[in-house]
């Protein structure tokens, strides 16, 4: 399979895919209008859990705790970079494996943290703990183009997870040189770290997987077991990085 032809994935050739029933405009904002209440009363539940996570408890962490990042050795507390708060995001890392073995769904939530400016401005930064050794998953950040700061917590998995697994989102506090937990969550919650789903559900056709409630005959290719996040044996985005002429040498054998 070629860079060129990554995105080969889709209807059978000759098929038609279902469409919804074509009406007047007066009857199609009417029951837009009607789904659009609902919309309201979601984004403002959203607002109410938001608020709610505001004022929850917090747990205090080791600001000593070692990380590996660009430069050496760091501990936690540098990695706020004098911000106030820190968001990680736990990356799942197959050690010793090539790049198209690498997670496909942490691929997927960490490549759209792209502009950082923002989070910046709200005395927040952003970082990746890779669960590998720097030498190989610094690669990985170089060949997909990450520009948010990356570390290795290879050695400091068990103080820093409590017990959890990779693929979450931590939220921290400094507070001077003490540092504490606020919250974390992972799964579904973890699509909070990009725009791609949010944009599909507002499509027609969705997200076209498998678990989504479509009308008979929607077109539904990808199956959630990690496909939804793979073409033809390599995480999606990875194609367009080969197309590009990047290099995905990891330092490790294929």
């Amino acid at each position: 399979m070629s860079a060129e032809s990554w995105n080969e994935r889709g209807p059978v050739a000759g098929r038609a895919a279902p469409m919804p029933d074509v009406t007047d405009r007066s009857t199609w904002q009417a029951q837009l209008d009607e789904l659009l209440v609902r919309e309201k009363a979601h984004t403002r539940e959203g607002d109410a859990i938001a608020a709610a996570r505001r004022r929850l408890p917090m747990v205090e962490v080791d600001a000593t705790i070692p990380l590996t990042g660009e430069r050496g050795p760091v501990a936690l507390l540098q990695v706020f970079e004098g911000r106030r708060q820190l968001i990680a995001y736990f990356h799942m890392w197959h050690t010793g494996k090539p790049a198209e073995d690498q997670c496909s769904g942490c691929t997927f939530c960490n490549g759209q943290v792209r502009h950082l400016p923002y989070l910046h401005s709200r005395d927040v930064t952003f970082a990746t703990f890779s669960e590998g050794p720097y030498e190989e998953s610094g690669r990985y950040r170089d060949f997909m183009g990450y520009e948010m700061p990356w570390y290795s917590v290879s050695d400091s998995a068990d103080a820093l997870l409590a017990g959890r697994g990779y693929g979450l989102i931590v939220c921290y506090l400094r507070d001077g040189d003490r540092v504490f937990e606020t919250y974390w969550t992972t799964g579904r919650a973890t699509e909070a770290m990009g725009s791609v789903y949010g944009l599909l559900d507002m499509t027609v056709y969705g997200r076209q997987e498998t678990f989504e409630q479509s009308p008979p005959g929607w077109p539904q290719f990808w199956r959630n077991n990690g496909e939804q996040w793979r073409i033809n044996g390599r995480p999606t985005p990875q194609w367009e990085r080969l197309a590009a002429g990047r290099s995905d040498e990891l330092g490790v054998s294929s």
